[in-house]
C-alpha cells in the first residue's frame, strides 16, 4: 500500500502510542511532547536534546504528513512548556492545517485537482483524529486518570479505526476503478472507427448531426461522472471516529470520579473539540445502566461497546462497497452506453452511409 493510502489516523495513533511509552517510562507530560519532535524542531526547555554545535545532519525531505505532524507536536510542546492547555494547542493547529487543505471536490479538473481533493479529504480525517486525541488528553488530565494507560488504550482504538478505513478503501477500489474505466468507452469508439478507415472524427466535428451527437454524448458523460461521484461519496464512511465518546467516557471513569462528573467532563470536551455523537441515541446511558445492574466496571463495558461500534462501522462500510459495485451499473447503462452510441457508433454509421451514397 502506498504512503498516500495510509489513513491519517494511523499517524495520530503512532504519536499517541509513543506518548504512552514515554509516560510509562517516567517522562513528564511536559517533556514527552518535546522528545517526540525532531531535534532541530524542539523548542527550548522542552526536554529534547539540542543539536550539537558543528555537527551536520542529513535528513530526507519531510512529506506533507510528516510536516503536519511536526506542526502539531511543536504546538503541543510549546503549550506544555508554557503551562498552557495542550489540548487547545492540538485542536487549534489541527484546525489551521485543515483550513490550509480544504477539499476541492475530487477530480473535476483533472489529476492535479484530484490529488488536491484527496489531500483536503485526508486533512479533514487527520483533523478529526487529532481532535480525538485533544479531547482524550483533556478528559484524562481533568479526571485525574493515568495518562499512559489511557493513551495506550486510545492508540489501540485509533489503530483499529485506521484498519477500518483501510479495509473500506480496499473494498471501494474496484468500484472506483470500474467507474473510471467505463468513462473512456466513447473515446475508444471514436478511435475504433478511425482505425477501421472511416472518417468518424470529421463527421463528429464538422457536420451538424455529428455536433448534435457530440453535445448529447458530452452531456451524458457529465451526468455519468456526477452520478458516479455521488454514489462513491455516499458509500464512503461518514463517521471517522465511531465509539470515541464511549472511549472518552471510559477514560473519565478510570480516573475514579463519579458518573455525573465523568459525563460532564466528556460532554464539555466533546462540545469543545467537536466530537459528535455516534448515533441519535447516546449508548453511554445504556452501558452505565448495565454496569450498575451487573456490578461490573463501567470502563470495560464502555470500551467493549466502542469496539462493537467500530465493528459495526466496518461491516456497514463493506456492505455499502458491495452495493456500490451494483449501483454503479446505473450510470453505466443509462448514461455511458448511450454516450458511447452517440459519439462512437452514430458518427461511424453516418460516415458509412455518406461514403456509400457518394459511391453511387
Amino acid at each position: 500500500m502506498s504512503a498516500e493510502a495510509v489513513p491519517p489516523i494511523e499517524e495520530v495513533a503512532a504519536v499517541t502510542q509513543r506518548l504512552a511509552v514515554l509516560l510509562s517510562a517516567g517522562v513528564s507530560p511536559v517533556s514527552a511532547w518535546g522528545y517526540l519532535l525532531p531535534a532541530r524542531n524542539a523548542p527550548s526547555g522542552s526536554g529534547a536534546e539540542p543539536i550539537t554545535a558543528g555537527r551536520r545532519y542529513s535528513r530526507p525531505p519531510a512529506s506533507r504528513a510528516d510536516s503536519a505532524t511536526t506542526g502539531i507536536l511543536r504546538a503541543a510542546a510549546r503549550a506544555a512548556t508554557r503551562g498552557e492547555s495542550v489540548a487547545d494547542a492540538i485542536a487549534g493547529q489541527a484546525h489551521r492545517q485543515a483550513r490550509d487543505h480544504p477539499p476541492t471536490g475530487g477530480d473535476r479538473r483533472g489529476p492535479a485537482s484530484a490529488r488536491a481533493g484527496r489531500r483536503g479529504e485526508g486533512a479533514g480525517q487527520a483533523e478529526r483524529a487529532w481532535l480525538g486525541l485533544a479531547a482524550a488528553w483533556q478528559v484524562a488530565t481533568q479526571a485525574g486518570a493515568p495518562l499512559a494507560g489511557c493513551l495506550r488504550e486510545l492508540a489501540a482504538s485509533l489503530r483499529e479505526l485506521a484498519q477500518v478505513q483501510r479495509d473500506l478503501e480496499v473494498a471501494l477500489a474496484a468500484p472506483r476503478a470500474t467507474a473510471r474505466l467505463v468513462m473512456v468507452l466513447p473515446v475508444i469508439g471514436v478511435l475504433f472507427g478511425s482505425l477501421m478507415g472511416f472518417d468518424s472524427l470529421r463527421t463528429l466535428f464538422a457536420t451538424v448531426p455529428g455536433l448534435v451527437c457530440l453535445a448529447g454524448g458530452a452531456l451524458l458523460m457529465l451526468a455519468a461522472a456526477w452520478w458516479s461521484r455521488a454514489l462513491v461519496r455516499r458509500a464512503a464512511p461518514t463517521e471517522l471516529t465511531p465509539g470515541l465518546r464511549l472511549e472518552l467516557m471510559a477514560i473519565a471513569m478510570s480516573g475514579g470520579g463519579s458518573v455525573d462528573r465523568s459525563r460532564a467532563l466528556v460532554q464539555a470536551a466533546a462540545g469543545r473539540y467537536g466530537i459528535a455523537s455516534d448515533s441519535h441515541v447516546d449508548p453511554i446511558d445504556r452501558v452505565l445502566d448495565l454496569s450498575m445492574r451487573a456490578g461490573v466496571p463501567a470502563a470495560e463495558l464502555l470500551r467493549s461497546e466502542a469496539e462493537q461500534l467500530r465493528r459495526d462501522a466496518r461491516s456497514a462500510g463493506q456492505r455499502r462497497a458491495a452495493t456500490l459495485s451494483v449501483t454503479l451499473m446505473l450510470p453505466l447503462g443509462l448514461c455511458v452506453l448511450p454516450a458511447f452510441m452517440l459519439v462512437g457508433v452514430v458518427p461511424l454509421l453516418i460516415s458509412v452511409l455518406s461514403s456509400t451514397l457518394t459511391t453511387f
